[in-house]
């Protein structure tokens, strides 16, 4: 993609190829059952103990989808592709700026009275956190939002420079905080590559306010940049709010482009959720930026189908 300009979404991501480092297998849910004593008939207590191990697992109750899987769909008609996403089963939705501001061009209350028909919930969007905070805070928490989400900051050249950026945030998130919304940075691969013996990451994690500024995983761009996505979640529970739940093929050669429908590549998100929910995930968020063999409709109403049907954790 080309590289950010002003007004346009911030999910740029044209940086050059790498080498992957393909993660180890994930933690997995597993169950051991007490054999039967023969002769002796189960208590209701041991009746619930030899149910299969499908009882232990469940399903998302509700999930969002990042709107800039259909980006083209929003640019045409936004209220028409908004409708039609939440027949698909989406409950929630997370916005971006595509030219139109993060209402696309709608007024708060109109905004807000599209989402409260529909049934979904705006729950935030990505925007451009460093100009105009407080005019966008002011129409985001009109429009029913609950966070905007600082979604790119490109690689910075020093671990210094991530200590500033660090206190952007915390700035960003005080100015949010004052209007009663919450801010939170998503992450690309740059953050979770070393640098100066550091995870930029780490820093940016180590040097903001958790009562300022919470976290969204992209789980795709943690996961080919080498990093276990259920590890580092651990590593810093309850600073994770949000997630993107973004699948990875294997990788074919084809540097970042890995994208594939929900739940048909190599990402294990069974455990990663369950281990995320513990550790205070809120919101799950399905983004998909690659199409092979489909349109983006067509995969956002799989997408969906996959996570109501078919999904356990």
């Amino acid at each position: 993609m080309p590289a950010p300009e002003k007004g346009q979404a911030f999910y740029m991501m044209n940086n050059p190829r790498r080498k992957f480092i393909k993660m180890g297998a994930m933690l997995s849910v597993g169950s051991a059952f007490m054999p039967l004593q023969f002769c002796s008939p189960a208590k209701k207590e041991e009746s619930v103990a030899l149910e299969t191990s499908e009882e232990a697992k469940s399903k998302l109750e509700s999930f969002g989808i990042q709107l800039y899987s259909v980006k083209d769909e929003m640019a045409a008609d936004a209220k028409a592709t908004m409708t039609a996403l939440a027949g698909f089963g989406y409950s929630q939705f997370e916005g971006f700026d595509g030219g139109k501001g993060v209402l696309w061009g709608m007024k708060p209350a109109e905004f807000k009275s599209l989402t409260t028909d529909l049934g979904v919930k705006m729950v935030a969007s990505h925007a451009n956190v460093f100009e105009n905070l407080d005019t966008q805070a002011e129409e985001a928490k009109e429009a029913g939002l609950e966070y905007l989400i600082c979604p790119w900051i490109g690689a910075q050249k020093t671990i210094d420079e991530y200590k500033i950026m660090a206190e952007k945030f915390n700035q960003a998130g005080e100015t949010l905080k004052s209007h009663g919304l919450k801010f939170a940075y998503h992450n690309h691969d740059y953050t979770f590559e070393m640098l100066e013996g550091v995870l930029p990451q780490d820093v940016l994690m180590d040097n903001t306010d958790p009562a300022l500024v919470d976290f969204e995983m992209d789980m795709y761009w943690v996961y080919v940049a080498g990093v276990n996505p259920a590890e580092y979640l651990a590593k810093y529970p309850r600073r994770f709010k949000l997630c993107h739940l973004k699948d990875a093929e294997s990788d074919q050669g084809n540097g970042e482009e890995r994208g594939v429908l929900f739940g048909s590549g190599e990402i294990p998100f069974e455990g990663i959720v369950k281990d995320s929910k513990s550790l205070g995930m809120e919101y799950f968020i399905i983004e998909q930026e690659r199409f092979v063999n489909t349109t983006p409709m067509e995969a956002a109403e799989k997408n969906a189908a996959y996570l109501k049907n078919t999904f356990v954790y």
